[in-house]
Order: structure tokens, then C-alpha cells, then sequence
């Protein structure tokens, strides 16, 4: 800028200060209020809590995102509202327990190829309420909130989208496979054992999706939206369709990790995570920008050594223990966010309240929402708001933390056919005590027990019945 041009600028300023104070008002009103914060969310796909370097993981190398989680908060105590895909990425974009929105169901617990229903148009989600503001909004990877036209990103606030609609272990090749089949296919995976497709808004690119370029090619795509929309506020949403099995990388990942093909597979994540945070600093716009990074659920442990690690945590993925449930959780914001380890609790829910004050934008009206907003707590000025979490197990609470404590009223294997069982009275775990759920301690805290069975039956009646978006199925033959 010449020495004339800085001059001019200046005398704008203090004209347009001048007119601010004359009229009563303040700078804001001039126009001259900071543009609201870029917002970035890394969703990954059954990545356990204890797969990253700065979560404890001893083989696996995150050196991008251990580097984020020094530069920012990692969460110790950070859970998602489900411990399975569909109803987890539900609750994150509406901040609403899945079993208000219609996201839970009792015959199946996610959205499927077949499955007629998807993500209710009444339902606000975080992209429509920021492209409110005007913000640019993209959805890119999986998706998994209904594959139908009414229920894509498009539909939902979304400016556009690029991904596969819902997991990659769908649309199954082959018919009448040999028992033991699928899961041979799972454990030793080829493109062609899936048919699953990649869409460009409503279109489709490319099937079956060549899942072992996925991970770059979101990346590729989340980092030309960023330079694409650096002069207006952008709110992009990654969904990462790995590490969910079949595992897929990039050739140039194998064999780097000594963890196998799951390290494999979590150290390219890392990596393009890498790329997208150094293009934020390319630009100039890493004190402008919140990121978050955090997973839908916990390992899939059926898979064994193709399933990821909860770390010190019981369960794992479609279970009401911690493993199923809390994740790994890293906000980054150069300038802003106060660098910590924070060890109150945090959910997926409270992203869209905290989002909309820092945007600042209204909350989504008419409806019960279940989130909190943690800004206090990224600029350390306060502690968490949160003090309870709800476990859902489709649409029954299986559980309630509040504060060190958690209570199970029904327990129940990850995956099986065996019955829930209920308990009476309900097992008790101090969390800070025991993360592990190793010992119950009802007996010795009964005031405990009564005090979170009031919570639970208070928070039931605030639930209102609506009908299950995943038990419905497009009648066979019929158009997909």
C-alpha cells in the first residue's frame, strides 16, 4: 500500500468512527466488527481415543496433530452422542440427542443403501444456520444422513458437497457369499468388494469409489475450498471416511507405520490433516480460524488389529462404556484458544452452540437443544458448562455421567445377540478415579445413585416421541 493509500484509509476509519459515535453507537456499527471466525471440523470415522501420539498411542506416529494438540486443547473427557455413525453425526451437526431428531431407531442403528429416511428438513443444522450469516459452507466424505436427494448436504445447508453418502463397507459385490465371506473381504479388502459411490453434489463421479486415494483427494478438495472462499467466512466439514474398515491408504503409506495398516492408514490422515492446517497458515487466516478434530465413535474392536485403541477405556464402538463413547477431541485456534489439557467434560452437542456465539448468530428456535457453549472454556476463562452426558443406545438410555460419576441402568455387549440386562440399582464408576470401569462403587455412594436417577427420569420427559428415520426401507425394486 503507498504512503497516500495508507493515509486514506485511515481518514475512512476515523470518519466512519465519527459517524459511530455521533449516532450513539460503536464500532461495530460502522462496520468495522472483526468478520466472524472460519470454522473447520475433521470428523474422522471409528478412530478409537487412544490412536494418537498425544492420546498415549506408542507406535503410531500424529506429529501434525500432536503439534495441534500443543498448540491448542486436547480434551480428556470429550464424548459423542452415539457410538455408531448415523445417529453420532446427527447429534454433531443439530446438536440435538439423536433420539429428538429422529436419528435413533430400534430395528437399525444406522442409515443403509436400502434405508428411506435421512436427516428431517426441520432439522437445523450448523452449515444452514452460518450460511445464515453468510458463510460458504461444503460437506466433504461421508456423510451418512440419508443418500436420497432430500436428505444430501445440498439439502442441508451445504453449498455443495464431494463424498461417498454413507459407510464404505456398504453395497457389498456379489451375492450369496460363502459364510465367513464378508468378513475375509473386510480383513483383506479390494475396491472392487464394494460398489460404493462418490458424488459431486447429486451426482455421481465415480463406482465403485477408489478408497485408497480418499483420504488425499477429500484433502484436495477441503484445501481449494479454503483458498477458494480466504476473503469471506467458511464453514467446512470434513468427514473422513477412514479409519472405518475396509481400511484403504494411498501407496504412499504402506508400510510406514509399525502398527500395521491401521497405523497405516491414521499416520495419512495425520498427514493431510498437515497439509490443510499449513494451508490456514499460507494464507494467513490461522487466527481467523477454529478447528476441531475429533471422531463419530470408538474403535470397531470386532476387527481386531484392523480396529483401532480405546486406550485405557472399557468398550469400544456401539457400546455405553467410555470406549464407545469418548474420543479424542483437539480445538486449534492460533490466538484465541487458551493452550491446555482440559479435563471437564465435552460433547459433539456443544459445537453448534459455541459455534453460533462465535459466529454470532442466533440458536435454531423451537426446539430443545443439548449443547452448551464452550467458548469460556477455549479462552480459558471458565471451566466446561457441561456437567452431565447422556448414553444412548438407539433409542433407550443406557447411562448418565454427571460430574466424576456414571451410572449404567442397562448394560449390553458392543455387538451379539445377547438381551440387555437392567440394572437395579444402576452400576456406579468414579470416571476420575477409574476410567477403565473396573469397579463398581454403588454401594458406597447411594446419594450418588438417587441424585443421577433423578437427572435421568427429569431428562426423559423431555422427550418428545418422533418417528425413526432408519427403520424405513425403499420397497424393493423400487428407484435408490
Amino acid at each position: 500500500m503507498t504512503q497516500s493509500g495508507g493515509r486514506m484509509r485511515k481518514s475512512l476509519v476515523l470518519v466512519l468512527l465519527a459517524v459511530a459515535i455521533a449516532a450513539g453507537g460503536d464500532i461495530r456499527s460502522a462496520g468495522l466488527q472483526d468478520p466472524p471466525p472460519n470454522v473447520v471440523i475433521i470428523f474422522t470415522d471409528d478412530q478409537g481415543y487412544g490412536d494418537l501420539g498425544s492420546y498415549g498411542h506408542p507406535t503410531i506416529r500424529t506429529p501434525h496433530l500432536d503439534r495441534m494438540a500443543a498448540e491448542g486443547q486436547r480434551w480428556t473427557s470429550f464424548y459423542v452422542a452415539d457410538s455408531v455413525c448415523t445417529p453420532s453425526r446427527a447429534a454433531l451437526l443439530t446438536g440435538r440427542l439423536p433420539v429428538r431428531s429422529g436419528m435413533a431407531g430400534d430395528t437399525r442403528r444406522v442409515l443403509f443403501p436400502d434405508s428411506a429416511g435421512g436427516l428431517p428438513a426441520s432439522e437445523i443444522t450448523i452449515a444452514r444456520m452460518l450460511k445464515a450469516r453468510g458463510y460458504a459452507t461444503t460437506a466433504i466424505g461421508k456423510w451418512h444422513l440419508g443418500h436420497l436427494p432430500q436428505y444430501l448436504p445440498t439439502s442441508h445447508g451445504f453449498d455443495s458437497y464431494y463424498g461417498v453418502p454413507y459407510s464404505n463397507d456398504m453395497d457389498a459385490t456379489g451375492t450369496e457369499l460363502p459364510a465367513g465371506e464378508p468378513r475375509r473381504r473386510i480383513m483383506n479388502p479390494r475396491i472392487d468388494y464394494w460398489n460404493v459411490p462418490l458424488m459431486r453434489n447429486g451426482d455421481i463421479l465415480e463406482r465403485p469409489a477408489d478408497q485408497t486415494t480418499l483420504t488425499s483427494r477429500y484433502t484436495d478438495e477441503a484445501i481449494a475450498f479454503v483458498k477458494g472462499n480466504a476473503e469471506r467466512p467458511f464453514f467446512l466439514y470434513l468427514a473422513h471416511s477412514m479409519p472405518h474398515v475396509p481400511l484403504f491408504r494411498s501407496q504412499e503409506f504402506e508400510g510406514r507405520s509399525a502398527r500395521g495398516l491401521y497405523g497405516d492408514v491414521v499416520e495419512e490422515l495425520d498427514w493431510h490433516t498437515g497439509r490443510l492446517l499449513d494451508t490456514l497458515r499460507e494464507l494467513k487466516l490461522e487466527r481467523r480460524t477454529l478447528v476441531v478434530f475429533t471422531s463419530d465413535n470408538g474403535p470397531w474392536a470386532v476387527y481386531d488389529e484392523q480396529g483401532g485403541s480405546a486406550g485405557p477405556l472399557r468398550g469400544a464402538k456401539a457400546g455405553s462404556f467410555e470406549g464407545g463413547m469418548r474420543v479424542p477431541a483437539i480445538f486449534w485456534w492460533p490466538g484465541t484458544i487458551q493452550s491446555a489439557v482440559v479435563t471437564g467434560i465435552g460433547s459433539t452437542l456443544d459445537l453448534l452452540p459455541t459455534i453460533a456465539a462465535l459466529a454470532g448468530v442466533d440458536l435454531p428456535p423451537g426446539r430443545n437443544l443439548d449443547g452448551h457453549d464452550l467458548g469460556p472454556v477455549l479462552r480459558g476463562s471458565a471451566p466446561s458448562p457441561r456437567q452431565t452426558m447422556f448414553f444412548y443406545r438407539a433409542r433407550a438410555l443406557h447411562a448418565v455421567r454427571h460430574g466424576s460419576f456414571k451410572a449404567h441402568f442397562i448394560t449390553r455387549p458392543d455387538y451379539g445377540n445377547e438381551p440387555p440386562v437392567e440394572h437395579e440399582p444402576p452400576l456406579l464408576y468414579n470416571l476420575d478415579e477409574d476410567p477403565s470401569e473396573k469397579f463398581n462403587v454403588a454401594g458406597r455412594h447411594p446419594e450418588v445413585v438417587a441424585a443421577i436417577q433423578q437427572i435421568a427420569a427429569e431428562h426423559r420427559k423431555s422427550i418428545e416421541p418422533v418417528p425413526s428415520q432408519l427403520d424405513a426401507r425403499i420397497p424393493t425394486g423400487a428407484a435408490r
